[in-house]
């Protein structure tokens, strides 16, 4: 049976999403009502201003940093529907969720860190990931499918065109995460945070 991408009932949460990200994107970096070094995310600075946990997924770099991240909207969104998604508010749901669990698994890894006086300083943001936990989760999905996700019928399936398509966007992705400038911790959390909500 052909694939229909055509728009459908699910689809506005996605258009929320990327509607967040470009206003967010022009208030900050073409407007500038507000430096974005406020909203980064900064471990050391997060007891004081928890806010950031969610201000550091909606900032980004630049115009491409966003456009990246755009078009892991539009991949996710292809993969769900590939899968058969049937949830008004799944990926909306998902987001808020992994903005928390992502935040706690670098927090356990800062707290190991610390155990051996190792103290990381750095700055991250963007919506990378929330996408890789995104493609941590399709990819598990794709072989054993997701019917509930927290009590509510998401109808996922699995697929293995999916399947071989989000294991080789995962393998480039988590590579390309080893180039100087990218949050390797950040996509590593976000797709570990992934595959955890994965098994909820």
């Amino acid at each position: 049976m052909p694939f229909n991408n055509s728009i459908s009932k699910y689809d506005w949460q996605y258009l929320v999403t990327g509607f967040f990200l470009i206003s967010v994107f022009i208030f900050i970096n073409l407007i500038g009502v507000i430096d974005k070094e406020y909203f980064y995310f900064v471990p050391r600075l997060i007891s004081e201003q928890p806010y950031r946990i969610i201000t550091s997924i909606l900032t980004h770099a630049d115009l491409n940093h966003l456009l990246s991240n755009l078009g892991g909207i539009i991949i996710t969104r292809y993969f769900l529907k590939k899968l058969g998604i049937k949830s008004r508010f799944f990926y909306l749901k998902f987001i808020l969720i992994c903005s928390f669990l992502n935040f706690f698994i670098i927090w356990v890894y800062e707290k190991i860190l610390s155990y051996f006086n190792f103290y990381p300083h750095y700055a991250a943001l963007g919506f990378s990931g929330i996408i890789y936990a995104l493609f941590g989760f399709i990819l598990l999905t794709s072989f054993y499918g997701k019917k509930y996700f927290l009590g509510k019928e998401i109808g996922l399936k699995s697929n293995y065109e999916v399947q071989k398509m989000s294991k080789t966007i995962c393998l480039i992705g988590l590579t390309f995460s080893f180039l100087p400038g990218v949050s390797l911790l950040g996509h590593l959390s976000g797709f570990i945070a992934g595959c955890f909500l994965f098994f909820i």
